[in-house]
């Protein structure tokens, strides 16, 4: 899988494919139908099939003080995009230069000369070029008149509602992690570098490996059942906090994750955290003590829910 430049003209081997043109945060069912078309197309024509996604989200440049809302980080993505079948990620930076493009500028420069794509394959409700001034029937007549075909994926859901990253986004605020693993197909996951804390959990006996939340969606705080995967591929059961740490001053926003049955030093690694059960909001304990037995019966809890 290669991660390619969208501001710069894609290889001679991966030109002439099918692009799977969205943003994709999430990666839900909804995104997955786009691709997987994208991937069934590329493979009829003998072409590259390849996914194109925005990075800073749109919406981060035009709100830049909109509270952190990503689902998934660039490297996440890669992974899911490469799972689904795609040969490679087509980044391109949502800037003032893209900002500025109308969808015609668009779908000439960056789709057909720098892409050199010969399909592109979009969701029902996406919007492109200046002013959100394109849509799949303008992309459809523009192909028509550049050279490329245009396909369009209705919107998948249930029970009346389509899915979305706004949906999962919702949930998770909610502490409903199951919820929106359903609309995901896989758990909501944490990404990243663990950092050096306090050290508080070693004294209590629930030493933690902690991770920043950087641009990812904060969902409700509290204690969850998590599954942690770790550079070497190991998969743990574990239980963690994810929040301010009421009871310790300062308060520091984290996701504090205890491992069970395992011993060693992650500190400078990248690890992923899965949210698996929302076990109950954080709360502010009066002693250690009493955080220590609530700690015991979080653990005990999270070990049940996973065994």
């Amino acid at each position: 899988m290669e991660r390619l430049d969208g501001s710069s003209m894609v290889p001679a081997h991966l030109r002439g494919g099918v692009v799977a043109l969205g943003n994709f945060d999430g990666f839900h069912l909804g995104h997955q139908a786009v691709v997987a078309r994208a991937v069934s197309r590329a493979r009829e024509r003998g072409v590259p099939a390849i996914v194109a996604t925005f990075d800073p989200h749109p919406r981060r440049y035009f709100q830049p003080d909109t509270p952190p809302f990503r689902l998934t980080t660039l490297d996440q993505r890669q992974r899911l995009f490469a799972a689904a079948g795609a040969q490679a990620m087509l980044v391109f930076a949502f800037d003032s230069a893209l900002a500025s493009l109308s969808a015609e500028a668009f779908a000439r420069e960056r789709l057909v000369e720098l892409a050199g794509a010969s399909g592109v394959v979009t969701g029902e409700d996406f919007t492109f070029g200046k002013g959100r001034g394109g849509n799949p029937d303008i992309l459809t007549a523009l192909g028509a008149t550049m050279g490329f075909t245009a396909e369009t994926v209705p919107a998948v859901g249930a029970g009346g509602h389509a899915f979305s990253s706004s949906r999962i986004r919702d949930y998770l605020r909610e502490g409903r992690p199951r919820d929106a693993a359903y609309l995901l197909t896989r758990p909501f996951a944490v990404e990243g570098e663990v950092v050096h804390g306090a050290k508080l959990g070693r004294e209590l006996g629930y030493p933690t490996a902690n991770m920043l939340l950087g641009s990812y969606l904060r969902p409700a705080y509290g204690i969850y059942a998590v599954h942690g995967r770790l550079p070497d591929g190991r998969v743990l059961n574990g239980v963690a906090n994810l929040g301010i740490r009421p009871s310790i001053e300062p308060p520091e926003e984290l996701l504090e994750s205890y491992f069970f049955d395992f011993s060693g030093d992650l500190y400078g690694q990248t690890i992923e955290v899965q949210l698996i059960e929302f076990l109950r909001p954080e709360a502010k304990f009066d002693s250690l003590d009493a955080l220590k037995v609530q700690m015991d019966a979080d653990a005990a809890r999270a070990r049940e829910l996973l065994d």
